[in-house]
């Protein structure tokens, strides 16, 4: 490995390894420099990294709202701008310039007034079992008024040695999203947001040495189809925002996590589905 690949898999790691999240319990996990050590990097240029995720996500939400459907969208919200907004997720959500980011920064700059609480449960890696197992610490013990579902990635990965199976099973799948939705309908005031898995690249996925598998298409669909079956607000129930074909400068180039564009589209999307009347089917407003 030369020190250009050295460089992008750190800045890899600094992106998607929220070691604070997977590990709470220890002391040493929220102090940025003793992070930084054990990633491997200057605490300068780890915080530097860090920095600069978060200022790319502050300006991904300025170019949104300067869009006018987008303003239009924000009035319809059913956020008041004092809720607690939890979202449970994998590695696609777990990201320092993700849409989770993006979105919350859409809010703080567009709701008059706001003093959102947000609480950031996703963890990269996640499956639906595992998200499900915390999910009373990391997500009910902080009394959400509204938690964002976007599970499923991970669930339907073939790894490289048992191809032809899903890491988890759709019946498994289903049992576990139907438990997640339950515990929000019963200790939530408001439905589940769904945010459905996106497409992936496979070719550019085989390419990375750090994935284990590689997702299908068709996999993925079924599993879209377990979350678009479920109350609430359902977000691109189709799997279509990253274009159809899939675009590729709509991910990065392990051809799974999208890029800041895609996550772009994604905030777009959420958008557009909150934003919607409740006994509106989100998919009848798909383009």
């Amino acid at each position: 490995m030369n020190q250009e690949e050295k460089e992008a898999l750190l800045e890899y790691l600094v992106q998607f390894s929220n070691i604070e999240k997977q590990f709470p319990l220890y002391q040493g996990t929220r102090d940025p420099e003793t992070v930084s050590d054990f990633i491997g990097i200057d605490y300068d240029q780890f915080k530097s990294i860090r920095d600069n995720f978060d200022q790319l996500t502050r300006k991904a939400a300025d170019e949104i709202l300067k869009e006018e459907q987008v303003l239009k969208q924000i009035e319809k919200l059913p956020f008041r701008g004092n809720e607690t907004i939890a979202v449970l997720g994998d590695s696609i959500t777990d990201d320092r310039q993700g849409w989770f980011q993006i979105f919350r920064n859409v809010l703080d700059l567009a709701i008059p007034k706001a003093a959102f609480q947000y609480i950031d449960a996703s963890q990269s890696g996640s499956l639906s079992a595992e998200a499900l197992r915390r999910m009373e610490r990391d997500v009910l013990s902080h009394d959400p008024d509204w938690v964002f579902v976007a599970l499923g990635s991970q669930d339907a990965m073939q790894l490289h040695l048992t191809t032809g199976r899903t890491l988890v099973s759709l019946a498994e799948f289903w049992e576990n999203i139907n438990a997640i939705e339950s515990a929000i309908l019963e200790n939530c005031a408001n439905p589940p947001v769904w945010v459905t898995p996106p497409p992936v690249i496979g070719e550019l996925m085989q390419q990375m040495p750090l994935h284990e598998g590689v997702i299908e298409e068709e996999d993925l669909r079924e599993f879209r189809e377990v979350i678009a079956g479920k109350s609430g607000f359902i977000v691109d129930p189709a799997g279509k925002r990253m274009g159809d074909p899939p675009a590729a400068w709509n991910y990065m180039n392990d051809g799974f996590h999208p890029s800041l564009a895609g996550n772009m589209e994604t905030v777009r999307c959420v958008l557009k589905t909150c934003a919607l009347p409740q006994d509106q089917d989100s998919s009848e407003d798909e383009t």
